[in-house]
Parts: structure tokens; C-alpha cells; sequence
């Protein structure tokens, strides 16, 4: 208890300071409540103090606004009040008042998880899906115009086309276009009812079975405007309704109401969209540009796309005409002073001068309608409407390459898919072919109803064949909810299959084209003589066969330098196509081209070539493999065949021995390897031959054990051999091991592990010419001198060299240099035991002169 006089006691300084102190915070919650409620309002209503952002607004969203972008304000203070979606108070609470509010047929929490996470990969697919709706819509009026030519409308409306613009302050993009519209009803059933055929039916579904064989529903497409957007608002109009408005901002209920500003779109519908802050990317103009090249380019109806550009334009300079006025007053005063005459013409000309008015250069901010989809979808169309400088723009476009194309193929797949397709052949191989094997290609890129859906795929096209460029569009090609793969596996097979059938005939018609050219060049040469005497005999042909003759010369070279630069460039995937096709092997065998021991430097000879041109009575097809012709055609393997006349395949490609391993015949001719052991030829001499090599073997007989016991190991046997005629020893390998190149090439891998080819190691196997001096010479020191060391080394150093010149590696290098440094000290007639001549003394004088000399030289 407090007694009187305390009660009655003033308040100390700190007493009187904390009660300021409650009141100022009093007064600081209040003002700051007020300010809070304020602002709340404006966000809900979404007002917008700034009368001039706000007439941008309404000119993005494109409601109450003419083609040019101009506006249509009804009054300085209404446009101060819209808001970003275009509609003022007293119109926003109409919509209220008169709208229908409705609940979503699912929970849209869940559908934007699926959206959002499992149908689409990215952010940007909505504007792919917003457009193929608004080319649907398109597609209908033009439907019923053909039935209803009133239909269309006048001015504007009668133009089918799609317009984008953005506003990047209200943060808004708005998507228009003059298609059909919808009534109030198809607003209810289309966008109110997600994929319509019950989304929770659709998420137990997918959580069942996981199919998403969901197709061409509107509402899935149409929902992906969320993965970008907060709230949405469409306007629409059928030429059977009332302009209609649907707002919702996804959360689980939409309304529908009459648009109280009357018809403002004529006809159509227009999606205007908030766009989300981590999404504001897409306000860009060069990203939107980019999305709609990606996506639709190929589009039937025309793509809008409003752009923001800077001019300079000259401007009356009010300053500068006043300076110049106040200089002219003044000069007036002073020639009045003046009472000396002047010259008329010079009079005239200040006057021109003070006539021209005074400007400046400023720069303006200007809107304007850019078409983006201006290149045409040529693969709609028959292959003969279509010239060639057309597909060459086309192919530039779609590669962004310079070049045109080297070969083209235009064609229209009917059956189970029907599809249209433009497949090229680009004149020069890309840098990363090769490297980009074993990664998804994306050459090709695949439409559905002139809609981009992917350019990414494992599965439709082999690898071989992944330089071919082109474009697939199908017009009923199932896909699943979100366009972006194939619903099932068997349609790409399908699809995969007409490809590269196709794609082939296009290769096949450049082969033979190729072929009738050289063909045509072969019987000239054999001509040639036939005309020379005829020229000798004074006939002469007719001018007009002269002039075909000329043509045919000039189509057949281009023909020779077409399938040459194919060649060249895609010689190498064709050869991993046949690796790795066997239902195509066949087809891809002919598109092959050899350098032969018949061949000119720089020309190649095809499989199908080679066999028309086999000799009589050869049955088999020969070829060699290595690093260079060169050495290929020093090979001892070809000295028999060369002797018979045959002509032999060189495979200087690292990939061409592994390619041939996967072919054993062409045309029922067998392919042989003129490396291997156990060569035939198939004909009468052959058996001749062999009863001559039985009795070489016998007299041979004692040689041969001496020989396979001084070389142990290192070979499996010796044989008398059918090859040889000028050599006296060759190594070959056996019929299933790898051939010296092939063991080159294996241990070449960077990343190689001797282990897994150990296995397949060349088991080497030495012929010998029986009738060569050297092997009769040894044959004959071998009787009496079996155990001479110099007859072994000698011995030794013939096998090494052999395998020397077969491409094998020596195992030991070190013996085999010191044995031919024996041989060629025992050639000169020089000692084991000589001695090293003795260096030359030089004296020290000397070495000082030369010592002196060189410093001279440096300075």
C-alpha cells in the first residue's frame, strides 16, 4: 500500500518517457495497419496507381485494342483503375455479381503434381501446347467456312491467325488468335473438366498401370499454362454465344460470366496469363521468338509475335529555334545600323538557311507485329509442286548449314502410321559424327500435325544412319498426355523401319547412278579405238549425237563426284552398318567402295563391279587388309594372284577387316582373305598345284622338322605354299584368328586389356616357296650342318623378316638386332673381336683458335 503523498508525487523523467514512448507506438501501429490494409486492397483488387502502366496492361492483353496495338481507353480515370487482366472496378464487380462459380471436377493440387512432375519435362512446353489449341480452333472455322462462308466474319475476324504479345510490367503474356471461340458451355466441359475423362479415374490409372494413353484432350495441354502462370483469364467468343470470360488461379475453382465490355475480339478466343516470378524468362521477346521457331514453326496459320523496337527520328529542337529566333532579332537590329549595301545572292541564300526549321535526333520506342513462322512446311505438299531450290532453303533452315543438300527424299508412308517425310543427305559429315554415337540423336525431328514434338531419340534411326537431317509429321501418330514420347514401342518400329528403307533407296540411287557412269566411262575406253579408225576412215558423227554424247558425259561425272563426296564423308558409318544390321546387310554391301589392285589412285571399285568384271573361272572374292596400298601391293600374299590375273580388294580403313568378318558372301561369292592360310582358287590349276606342293612337301620333309624344331612355339606348322612365287617365306594366321592387322588395331585401343584377345592371337603358320634359291640353299646347308649356329641364325632371321613383312610384331627385338648385326659384320668380313678405332687427339691450340673463331662469329 502507497500512502497519500506518494500517490501525489509527479512522474519522474523515465516514468513520463516510457508513457511517450506507449503512445508513439501506438500511433506507429495504427498508421502502419492502415498502410497494411491499403495495400492489401490494391493487391486484391489489383489496382494500379500509374494511369500509363496500366494502359499498358490493357494494350498487352490485347481486350479493348485494335491489330496495330493502339487502345481504345474509354477515359483517363477508367484505365487508371484496370487492373492487368484488362477489366476496371465497376467491370470486375459485374463479373462478380453475374459470374457462375464452380468447383474443378478433381483436385487440381494433384493434377499440378502430375503436371508439374511426370507429363512435362520443361517449363516451356506450355506455349507449344497453347498454340497447337489455338491452330485447332483455327482449324475448325476454316472447317465450317467451307460450308458457311459467313462464318469467317468481315475485316479482322476473317483473318485466321495467332497472335502472342507480352507486358512486362503487369508481368503478362497473352496468346489470340480468330479461331472458333467457345460458348459458355464448352468453357464449362473443356476447361472445367480436366482431360474429361475424370482426372481422379486418370491418377488411379496412372498409378495402377502408369499408361497415359490419355490423347488430344484439351484440358491436360491447356492445364500446363500453370507450370508458368498464377492466374489465368479467357476470353472468348463464338459466333453462337456472348462474349464469355473464365478466371481462375488454380485453386479448385473457376468462374464463368458474361464479359461486361461487349465484343471486343470480334471472334476467337484469348488466354491472357500472370506469369510467375520464377518464370518471368518467358516476357522475353527473343525467348518467346525462340520457343515458337522451336516449337511451331510449321504452323498452317500465321504466328504474331509483338515486338518492342528503337528508332532515331528527327524532332523539331524548340530550344534551337529559339536561340536561332533571338540571333535573327538581333542580326535585324544590326543590319538596320548598317547602311552598306550587300549582295542579293547572298541575301537569298541566308534566307534558304533560316527557312530550314532546327531538329534533333531522338530515339522512339515503337510496337509492331513480327511474323516468326515464315518458313513453310514443304513436306505437306506433293514432291513434284516442290522445286529443288525450295527443299535446298528448307534443309538450310532446318541444319543452319550453309551447304545445300547432297541427296534428297520426299515421300508419304501409308498403312498402319501414315506419316510424311523429307529425309537429306548433307554434303559434309559433322566434326563430333563419330562422337556422338553413343548419345541420342537429333537429327531428325518429329511433328504431329506440323507441331514440334522431339528431336531426341534412341529409336528412330539406327546409329549408322545418324547423319541423315529430315523431319517425320504424322497426322495421327498416337502419343501420350504430354506429346513428348511414343506411346508404345511397336509404332516406332514401324516408323524406324519406312526410315531407313527410304533412306537406303536414297543412297541406292546415287550408287547406281555412280555405277552406269563408270560403266559408261568403261565402254568409251573400249570404243575409243573404234572411233579412231572410224576418224581415219573420214566418217564423222552427227552434231546432234556429239551434243548427247556431251550431256551424258557431264551427268555422268557429276553422278562419279556425287557418290565420291558420300563416300568420303559416310563411308565409315555405312561400314558400322553392317556390322550392326543384319536384316539390311545385303542393301548396305553394295554402297561399298574398295581401292583394288586394279584400280588408279584415288578411284574405288564396288562388290557388284568387282564381280562383273571376275575372270573366268574365279569363284571367290579376295581382298587384303592393312595400314597403306602401298605396302598392301609389295605383299607377298598377292603374287599368286597377280600371277592368275585376279584382283584384290585393298582395306586400308581400320573399320573395313571388321566389317567383312559379318559378311561371308556377296551375290554367292565367298570372300576370302588373302592373308590367311588355307587360300583357294577354286579352279582346274588348283588341283595341278597341289599334287606338285604334296611332292615338294615329301622332298621337303626333313626341312621342315628341322625348321618347326629350331622355331618351337612361335608357329603352329609349315606348309608348302600355293601363294607364293617370287618370296621364299610368308607368315600367315589362321582361318579364325586375327590377322596381323587385326592385332594391330587391337593392341592400338587406349583402352585395350591384352587378356580378353589373348584367345584370338594370331596362330602363325609359315609357307615356304619350295622352289626358291634360299629355301633350297638352307635345305641343303641343313645336311650337313644341322647344328651350325650360323645356319640357324640364318634361319631365324628369314622367319623374322617374314613376319616382318606380314605386319606381325617380333617379340624379341634385342635378338633379332644382334643377330643381323652378325650377319652383316660376317658380309663385311669384320671380327667379332675387333677393336673401336681410336678418336683423333686434337691439340689444345687448335681448340683455342676454334674457340676464338666461334666468339668472333657471335659478335
Amino acid at each position: 500500500l502507497t500512502s497519500p503523498k506518494q500517490e501525489q508525487q509527479p512522474p519522474t523523467f523515465e516514468v513520463c518517457l516510457a508513457r511517450m514512448g506507449d503512445k508513439r507506438l501506438l500511433s506507429l501501429l495504427s498508421v502502419s495497419l492502415i498502410v497494411f490494409v491499403v495495400f492489401q486492397a490494391a493487391f486484391l483488387t489489383g489496382v494500379h496507381c500509374d494511369a500509363s502502366a496500366a494502359a499498358d496492361a490493357t494494350a498487352a492483353g490485347g481486350l479493348g485494342t485494335d491489330k496495330s496495338g493502339g487502345t481504345n481507353a474509354d477515359g483517363a480515370a477508367e484505365a487508371a483503375a484496370m487492373s492487368y487482366d484488362g477489366f476496371s472496378d465497376a467491370e470486375r464487380k459485374v463479373l462478380e455479381d453475374t459470374g457462375t462459380k464452380q468447383e474443378f471436377q478433381a483436385e487440381v493440387g494433384r493434377l499440378m503434381d502430375i503436371i508439374i512432375n511426370s507429363l512435362y519435362s520443361k517449363k516451356e512446353i506450355f506455349l507449344r501446347e497453347l498454340i497447337s489449341n489455338a491452330s485447332d480452333a483455327l482449324d475448325k472455322i476454316r472447317f465450317l467456312s467451307l460450308t458457311d462462308p459467313s462464318s469467317l466474319g468481315e475485316g479482322d475476324t476473317a483473318k485466321l491467325e495467332i497472335r502472342i504479345e507480352t507486358d512486362k510490367k503487369a508481368g503478362t503474356i497473352s496468346i489470340t488468335d480468330t479461331g472458333i471461340g467457345m460458348t459458355k458451355n464448352d468453357l464449362v466441359n473443356n476447361l472445367g473438366t480436366i482431360a474429361k475423362s475424370g482426372t481422379s479415374s486418370f491418377l488411379e490409372k496412372m498409378a495402377k498401370e502408369g499408361d497415359m494413353n490419355l490423347i488430344g484432350q484439351f484440358g491436360v495441354g491447356f492445364y500446363s499454362i500453370y507450370l508458368v502462370a498464377d492466374s489465368v483469364t479467357v476470353t472468348t467468343k463464338n459466333n453462337d454465344d456472348d462474349q464469355m470470360v473464365w478466371i481462375s488461379q488454380a485453386d479448385a475453382s473457376f468462374t464463368v460470366s458474361k464479359d461486361p465490355r461487349g465484343n471486343t475480339l470480334g471472334r476467337g478466343t484469348q488466354i491472357l496469363m500472370k506469369v510467375k516470378e520464377d518464370a518471368t524468362e518467358f516476357l522475353e521477346e527473343d525467348q518467346l521468338r525462340t520457343l515458337i521457331k522451336r516449337y511451331s514453326e510449321f504452323i498452317n496459320f500465321p504466328i504474331y509475335l509483338q515486338v518492342t523496337k528503337e528508332e532515331e527520328i528527327e524532332v523539331p529542337d524548340e530550344e534551337a529555334e529559339k536561340e536561332a529566333a533571338e540571333a535573327a532579332e538581333k542580326k535585324d537590329d544590326d543590319e538596320k545600323k548598317d547602311d552598306e549595301e550587300v549582295d542579293v545572292s547572298d541575301v537569298d541564300e541566308e534566307e534558304d538557311k533560316e527557312d530550314k526549321p532546327k531538329t534533333k535526333k531522338v530515339k522512339k520506342t515503337t510496337k509492331e507485329w513480327e511474323l516468326v513462322n515464315d518458313t513453310k512446311a514443304i513436306w505437306v505438299r506433293s514432291p513434284g509442286d516442290v522445286e529443288d531450290e525450295e527443299y535446298d532453303n528448307f534443309f538450310k533452315s532446318l541444319t543452319k548449314e550453309f551447304d545445300s543438300p547432297l541427296e534428297k527424299i520426299h515421300f508419304t508412308a501409308e498403312g498402319e502410321i501414315q506419316f510424311r517425310s523429307i529425309l537429306f543427305v548433307p554434303k559434309k559429315a559433322p566434326s563430333d559424327l563419330y562422337d556422338k554415337l553413343q548419345t541420342k540423336q537429333n537429327n531428325l525431328r518429329l511433328y504431329v500435325r506440323r507441331v514440334f514434338i522431339s528431336d531426341e531419340f534412341d529409336d528412330l534411326m539406327p546409329r549408322y544412319l545418324s547423319f541423315i537431317r529430315g523431319v517425320v509429321d504424322s497426322e495421327d501418330l498416337p502419343l501420350n498426355v504430354s506429346r513428348e514420347m511414343l506411346q508404345q514401342s511397336r509404332v516406332l518400329k514401324v516408323i524406324k523401319k519406312k526410315l531407313v528403307s527410304k533412306a537406303l533407296d536414297m543412297m541406292k540411287k546415287m550408287s547406281e547412278a555412280e555405277e552406269r557412269a563408270l560403266e559408261a566411262e568403261e565402254e568409251e575406253d573400249k570404243e575409243a579405238e573404234e572411233a579412231a579408225k572410224a576418224e581415219a576412215e573420214g566418217k564423222e558423227k552427227a552434231e546432234e549425237e556429239e551434243e548427247e554424247e556431251e550431256e551424258e558425259d557431264e551427268d555422268g561425272e557429276a553422278a562419279i563426284k556425287k557418290y565420291k563426296e558420300f563416300f568420303e564423308a559416310f563411308g565409315k558409318t555405312i561400314k558400322l552398318g553392317i556390322i550392326e544390321d543384319t536384316k539390311n546387310r545385303k542393301k548396305l554391301a553394295k554402297l561399298m567402295r574398295f581401292e583394288s589392285s586394279m584400280t588408279k589412285d584415288g578411284e574405288t571399285v564396288s562388290l557388284s563391279r568387282y564381280v562383273k568384271r571376275m575372270k573366268e573361272g574365279q569363284k571367290h572374292i579376295y581382298y587384303i587388309a592393312g595400314e597403306n596400298r602401298k605396302d598392301l601391293e609389295a605383299s607377298p600374299f598377292l603374287e599368286k594372284l597377280k600371277k592368275r590375273g585376279y584382283e584384290v580388294l585393298f582395306m586400308t580403313d581400320p573399320i573395313d577387316e571388321y566389317a567383312v568378318q559379318h559378311m561371308d558372301e556377296f551375290e554367292d561369292h565367298k570372300l576370302m582373305n588373302a592373308s590367311k592360310e588355307d587360300l583357294k582358287f577354286g579352279d582346274k590349276e588348283e588341283k595341278r598345284e597341289k599334287k606338285r606342293r604334296d611332292k615338294a612337301k615329301e622332298n621337303l620333309k626333313d626341312f621342315i622338322e628341322w625348321y618347326k624344331k629350331l622355331l618351337g612355339d612361335k608357329v603352329e606348322k609349315i606348309v608348302i605354299s600355293n601363294r607364293l612365287t617370287t618370296s621364299p617365306m610368308a607368315v600367315v594366321t589362321g582361318q579364325y584368328g586375327y590377322t596381323a592387322n587385326m592385332e594391330r588395331l587391337m593392341k592400338a585401343q587406349a583402352l585395350n586389356d591384352p587378356t580378353r584377345y589373348s584367345f584370338m592371337a594370331s596362330k602363325k603358320t609359315i609357307e615356304i616357296n619350295p622352289y626358291h634359291p634360299i629355301v633350297t640353299k638352307l635345305h641343303e646347308a641343313i645336311k650337313d650342318k644341322a647344328e651350325d649356329d650360323e645356319v640357324k641364325e640364318m634361319a631365324q632371321v628369314l622367319f623374322e623378316s617374314a613376319c616382318i613383312q606380314a605386319g606381325f610384331d617380333i617379340e624379341d627385338q634385342t635378338g633379332f638386332n644382334q643377330r643381323m648385326l652378325r650377319m652383316v659384320r660376317n658380309g663385311l668380313g669384320v671380327d667379332e673381336g675387333a677393336e673401336m678405332a681410336e678418336e683423333p687427339e686434337v691439340e689444345e691450340e687448335e681448340e683455342e683458335e676454334k674457340k676464338d673463331e666461334e666468339k668472333k662469329e657471335e659478335l
